[in-house]
């Protein structure tokens, strides 16, 4: 079963020729400039829309779809969220990972486990994992290079580096 990963949403019309406006949820905004086709959600259902031209005007960016070529044409796709499969994704730089790719992994830390990455927070200095620990508590771990000590994204396994991790209490 393909998989989808969420890249942006449509919150309204441009102009008179069908096109949108949209709001990006990617840390990389050229990959708009390079997209032939998306996936947009209808009743639980990814349709395939073929992607028609791109412009960028300010902090935002404009598509037009295939056949979508006035206002009533595109007003069905206001408030929907734009979609690529995984042949579309975002090459990342080394010891860069997808927050999707996060989300779920153990996280252990002298050999024991401390909990699962529920959430990222983004932050301007740096990311924030979010660990429901083995207690139900969340515990807050800087995304840095110096906590971490390694991460297989296909086994979702985090080790911590304990000397850069100090926690309130003696449970770890």
């Amino acid at each position: 079963m393909e998989e989808y990963y969420l890249i942006a949403k449509i919150i309204s019309l441009y102009g008179n020729k069908g096109s949108v406006k949209i709001a990006s949820y990617s840390d990389f905004p050229d990959r708009f400039f390079k997209l032939d086709k998306v996936f947009i959600d209808f009743f639980g259902a990814k349709k395939v829309f073929t992607v028609e031209s791109v412009e960028q005007e300010n902090d935002s960016f404009i598509l037009k779809f295939k056949n979508f070529d006035t206002k009533a044409d595109s007003e069905v796709l206001i408030g929907k969220e734009i979609y690529v499969d995984s042949l579309n994704l975002v090459e990342l730089p080394a010891d860069t990972f997808f927050i999707h790719d996060l989300i779920g992994t153990e996280v252990f830390m002298n050999g024991n486990s401390i909990g699962k990455i529920t959430d990222v927070i983004t932050l301007p200095s740096n990311d924030v994992y979010v660990i429901n620990n083995n207690n139900g508590e969340e515990l807050l771990i800087p995304a840095l290079k110096s906590v971490l000590k390694s991460f297989d994204a296909e086994k979702k396994i985090m080790i911590l580096n304990p000397d850069s991790v100090v926690f309130d209490d003696d449970e770890n």
